[in-house]
């Protein structure tokens, strides 16, 4: 049996060209990482090199371990945002040190797979209603398109007032980046394979002739080193053992739950990778992957790992198998010999397909059932909350609590599961006492 045959390519209505257009996209939208991951963390204290390193050998072995097991589009990497949880909060704000600090990573890790393995994960994803799911991916869209028109000043901070303003209309990253989301709606109209990867190409030459920060320094190749202040197996996990540290693991592994569940739920959403009864193809397995990709970061030496959003940059061109996911992982693979090209990509090359699939995941709100009014509602809570709060699993807790309380109150108490109530009561307690990131 081939390997394509394996992924069931053709079955899922795929291609070869189209899986592999569909992992360049991928790769291309987060391989910011390798340069965002290794900068945060330096600041507290991590060696840059040794960071990079293994920021590549996670984000490359852990999506290729989720394409082959799990046979989904998804890509895995270090989660910017318990990246700078371990650098600001964890290594500088608690002083805890970086090796206790992969200590409680690896241990993150090993719980975080031990609650997939079991199933438990699998039975918070069963009992995610239909609204809160829809909610999520419409959050989780609206949460990129900030992301996105963030990086590139469009959208940015306000000292007074409202809390964000349009930022300079007329600079050439913010010029560049609308140019581009108007020419991928226009390529993808007229139905051009490829259209993101196209465009994402074509505003790194324009970067590369008229942007002085973007450079070509002439060098390609670096042999990869941890450096000679490599992080590989430098973890203490007996200090993460201590019980001041023990609440900062599970603090990382309640955020990584739902953050990472709600992230997996929308992206197989928006690949169609959903059986009748709703839930995830192979969602087991890709659940336990992006577990296994925190223990790979402790061992590695760099922060926690988890499914990257920016997989449905490739759902949206296409990708449907595991073999996007195994391109994604060689590309980083590769990029470990491919250092100077790292800062090559300006991040308004990437913005355009980030603001593209932000706009695609709103499309869920037409999946929402207003006859149902809490669930929609609550739903929209849930959605709008994300992105209020720069945090999936805020919103989820509060669109889960608002369910739960609505419900309640109009009555309709035989539409609630005990599922549906622990959780929320689970997440409620979790904001309560203090343990959110």
């Amino acid at each position: 049996m081939s390997l394509f045959s394996f992924l069931q390519v053709q079955e899922r209505g795929s291609s070869v060209r189209q899986e592999v257009i569909a992992g360049l996209t991928t790769f291309l939208a987060m391989v910011y990482s390798v340069i965002v991951v290794p900068n945060m963390l330096s600041q507290a204290g991590f060696p840059a090199e040794s960071v990079f390193i293994a920021t590549c050998l996670v984000a490359g072995l852990g999506s290729i371990l989720i394409g082959l097991w799990a046979n989904v589009p998804m890509a895995i990497g270090c989660a910017i945002s318990l990246t700078a949880f371990t650098a600001f909060s964890l290594v500088l704000g608690q002083g805890v040190s970086v090796p206790v600090a992969l200590g409680a990573i690896f241990l993150m890790g090993l719980v975080f797979t031990l609650i997939s393995v079991t199933g438990i994960r699998a039975w918070i994803l069963r009992n995610l209603p239909a609204s809160i799911a829809h909610g999520a991916g419409i959050g989780i869209g609206l949460f990129l398109l900030l992301i996105a028109t963030n990086g590139v000043g469009l959208v940015v901070g306000n000292d007074a007032g409202l809390p964000v303003k349009m930022g300079q209309f007329t600079s050439l990253p913010v010029m560049l980046s609308l140019l581009g989301l108007v020419a991928i709606i226009g390529l993808e109209r007229l139905k051009i394979k490829g259209s993101i990867l196209w465009v994402i190409i074509a505003i790194t030459v324009i970067g590369l002739i008229f942007d002085p920060q973007v450079k070509f320094t002439g060098s390609i190749l670096k042999v990869p080193s941890f450096g000679s202040e490599s992080l590989f197996m430098s973890l203490d996990v007996m200090g993460a053992l201590n019980t001041a540290i023990l609440p900062v693991v599970f603090a990382l592994v309640m955020t990584a739950i739902f953050d990472a569940t709600g992230t997996i739920r929308a992206v197989a959403g928006q690949a169609n990778l959903l059986d009748k009864d709703g839930q995830i193809i192979n969602g087991g397995k890709a659940l336990t992957s992006d577990s296994l990709g925190s223990i790979l970061s402790g061992v590695f030496g760099t922060a926690p790992a988890a499914v990257y959003i920016e997989s449905a940059a490739g759902t949206a061109v296409g990708g449907k198998t595991g073999l996007t996911a195994i391109v994604v992982g060689v590309l980083f693979l590769l990029m470990l010999f491919f250092q100077p090209l790292a800062f090559l990509v300006p991040n308004y090359a990437t913005a355009p397909a980030l603001m593209y699939v932000g706009l695609l995941m709103l499309s869920n709100v037409s999946k929402l059932d207003f006859d149902d009014f809490v669930g929609a509602m609550s739903g929209l809570v849930c959605a709008v909350f994300i992105v209020l709060t720069a945090n999936i699993v805020t919103g989820i807790m509060l669109g889960f609590a608002t369910l739960v309380l609505g419900r309640l109150i109009a009555g309709e108490f035989k539409k609630l599961n005990v599922g549906t109530v622990l959780i929320a009561i689970i997440l409620v307690a979790f904001y309560v006492l203090g343990y959110a990131i």
